[in-house]
């Protein structure tokens, strides 16, 4: 094989594995707060205390993947264009 049909097979695997993720967990983990749905502030002593919530995921931790969110506006437009 040559150098580049190797390379589409590498790319159509990692976007078809991409695809299955999003299909079967369309939410990931907030990068902003890691998850948490928070910050984590800190007093004089060192001690962890809990900040304010996240306004990227509104503290629930999780937020849409960027291939699902494409996937529901495409979907969202063929809707409303055949309709």
């Amino acid at each position: 094989m040559t150098l580049s049909a190797l390379a589409v097979i590498f790319l159509l695997v990692i976007t078809l594995g991409y695809g299955v993720k999003c299909w079967l967990s369309p939410f990931g983990d907030c990068r902003h707060c890691d998850g948490m749905g928070h910050a984590f502030k800190y007093d004089r002593k060192g001690k962890a205390k809990r900040g304010k919530d996240c306004r990227r995921c509104k503290a629930t931790g999780k937020r849409i993947r960027v291939g699902r969110h494409l996937y529901n506006v495409s979907r969202r437009t063929y809707r409303a264009g055949t309709r």
